[in-house]
């Protein structure tokens, strides 16, 4: 990769980094709640963070620093949150900090910060998530195994799409060979051939996808488990943040994430929950 191009690269990081901090700072000013403001003010710090390590890699190559002009979809973000509040805006930043999570992830010298990002969209997550007067009862059912194993339902979900689609096609298949004026015995033996190859070939099918999703969320696991060995602290941050996002005081998640942290197992099965979705218990099903 050329310089020029090395050059336009770390300016749209620049600029992105700068754009994303303005936007936590006035969803900073906006916020009523001290835990959440609180919350905003560290995101966009961590944001003008990011950015000075693009704007040092500009002055490194020697490209002078650009006026960034923020984009318009940010400061409507911020004109939105001071005239209908911070709910209102939440999820829109949230799915877009979840659509950015990986942008660094190509990016060699940018591998310290693209954890971060990654982070950073569950923590939004999680704030949008998140209700003072939350249902206590919702998240003490989700706690519970009978709760979580009903709630995926991925056996019940495979038996009734597969029963569905051998019903159809096996029926279909029946009423072919029976209008071409067949006897009762080839139709029979043909409904039953065709009900074996559905059969298999359903439940082949499940197999595969669901193996492919379990080898995805294990490399996913794996990753992450890395990233706990080898950046300890940045992870603590990273789940402090998320518990803050969930309503803790600041103090008070910052104890629990230091806890969890001296148990690497407990903290990996903590963020593969809140950071990556994916719950280590059953990795996405049973093949």
């Amino acid at each position: 990769m050329n310089q020029k191009s090395e050059a336009q690269r770390y300016r749209r990081n620049y600029e992105d980094e700068v754009a994303g901090a303005a936007m936590y700072a006035a969803l900073a000013e906006v916020e009523k709640d001290p835990v959440r403001k609180d919350l905003f003010k560290q995101l966009a710090d961590a944001e003008r963070d990011h950015a000075e390590l693009w704007r040092n890699k500009l002055e490194t190559a020697g490209v002078s620093i650009p006026a960034v002009r923020l984009p318009l979809k940010i400061r409507m973000v911020g004109w939105l949150a001071q005239t209908f509040g911070i709910a209102f805006v939440l999820p829109t930043v949230a799915n877009a900090e979840f659509a950015d999570r990986n942008k660094y992830a190509d990016q060699a010298d940018a591998q310290a910060i693209s954890a971060e990002e990654r982070g950073h969209a569950a923590v939004i997550q999680a704030a949008a998530g998140h209700r003072p007067d939350g249902n206590v009862g919702a998240n003490i059912a989700r706690a519970e195994h009978w709760h979580r194993g009903a709630a995926s339902g991925n056996d019940l979900r495979a038996a009734v799409l597969g029963a569905n689609d051998g019903l159809v096609s096996n029926f279909c298949l029946i009423m072919g060979i029976a209008g071409a004026g067949t006897n009762n015995h080839i139709i029979l033996l043909t409904g039953f051939a065709g009900l074996a190859a559905g059969a298999c070939s359903m439940a082949l099918g499940e197999w595969l996808s669901v193996t492919n999703a379990r080898e995805l969320a294990q490399t996913q696991m794996d990753r992450e488990a890395e990233e706990i060995e080898q950046t300890p602290e940045a992870e603590e941050k990273e789940l402090a943040l998320i518990y803050q996002a969930k309503g803790l005081a600041k103090e008070e998640a910052q104890r629990i994430a230091h806890r969890l942290m001296r148990d690497k197992g407990a903290a990996l099965d903590t963020l593969a929950r809140e950071e990556l979705g994916i719950n280590p218990e059953d990795l996405g099903g049973n093949p």
